[in-house]
């Protein structure tokens, strides 16, 4: 696999407080809030697989996970792999959130259309996150 990652980041401000949005977001049991999953099955402290609403499975391994600041996680299936890191920041009342996700495609054509697959997921991802927000704040 001699192909370059394909980074994509993302960045926004959410207004409430930091703990709730780390919450959700590290929250493997639930996961009903996001619109592109069907299940989630926790394996074990680090490791867990969601299944998208077509059965597609993704298997991740958490690497870091520091309440309120930092969760990283490596992620394979049968078409990537990669890694995402997630950095949650408390600026008084209100959290900056920053995903960064590099991933690379196993078939060198897809890598083509990795970057705008990986904006459109992240975008749809920080659509739900905002709308579990609202729903708990």
């Amino acid at each position: 696999m001699g192909a370059k990652m394909k980074s994509v980041t993302m960045c926004a401000d959410i207004s409430c407080d930091c703990k709730l949005v780390w919450e959700i977001v590290t929250d493997n049991v639930n996961y009903a809030w996001r619109s592109d999953l069907s299940k989630i099955e926790v394996l074990d402290e680090t490791r867990f697989d969601e299944y998208t609403k077509n059965g597609f499975v993704t298997h991740f391994c958490i690497t870091a996970k520091e309440p309120c600041r930092e969760y990283r996680f490596d992620m394979e299936n049968q078409n990537m792999r990669g890694r995402w890191k997630g950095i949650f920041e408390d600026c008084g009342g209100m959290t900056r959130i920053t995903f960064t996700e590099e991933v690379q495609a196993k078939n060198p054509v897809m890598n083509l259309f990795l970057k705008g697959y990986l904006k459109k997921q992240q975008a749809a991802y920080m659509r739900d996150l905002q709308k579990a927000v609202a729903e708990k704040a």
